[in-house]
């Protein structure tokens, strides 16, 4: 990799990382307010998102590092850059965050999906671990969207 990484794959990178934290961030929110019927399996299942997008968020911030980008997953980045919808304050009714998780799952998956074609050419290695992020982003969203009918 050159000593300057390619812009659209250090954006890509970045834009995936503070996604990623967010998400991470809004699961411990979920997992700390949920209630209602199902709270155990969901809070459990939150639990294996928020250990799934932390360890894409690490892996991907490595990659920026390790091609000579800065990740920026300060709080204030974060808020500022995020992508991904926020959550309501307090209780959290457990088919609310069904739905919300399921969405917010997806619409990450996509935003890295649509940076995908930017990437693969400047950065094969990036691109495979975006595809990666966003596959698992994928599988997660379709867990909840499985259980709509039970919410």
């Amino acid at each position: 990799m050159a000593a300057t990484p390619p812009e659209a794959v250090t954006r890509s990178l970045q834009e995936a990382l503070v996604d990623l934290v967010d998400l991470s961030l809004l699961g411990k929110q979920a997992h700390w307010n949920i209630h209602g019927t199902h709270f155990r399996s969901v809070h459990l299942q939150l639990d294996d998102v928020i250990d799934q997008v932390r360890l894409a968020s690490d892996d991907i911030a490595e990659r920026l590092a390790t091609i000579g980008g800065t990740p920026d997953g300060r709080a204030s980045t974060v808020a500022a850059t995020s992508q991904v919808e926020g959550l309501p304050g307090g209780k959290l009714a457990v088919d609310k965050v069904i739905r919300q998780f399921e969405e917010r799952l997806q619409g990450a998956a996509d935003r890295i999906r649509a940076n995908l074609p930017a990437v693969e050419s400047e950065d094969p290695l990036s691109h495979d671990m975006l595809v990666a992020a966003a596959t698992d982003l994928e599988k997660q969203a379709w867990m909840f969207r499985a259980s709509h009918d039970e919410a």
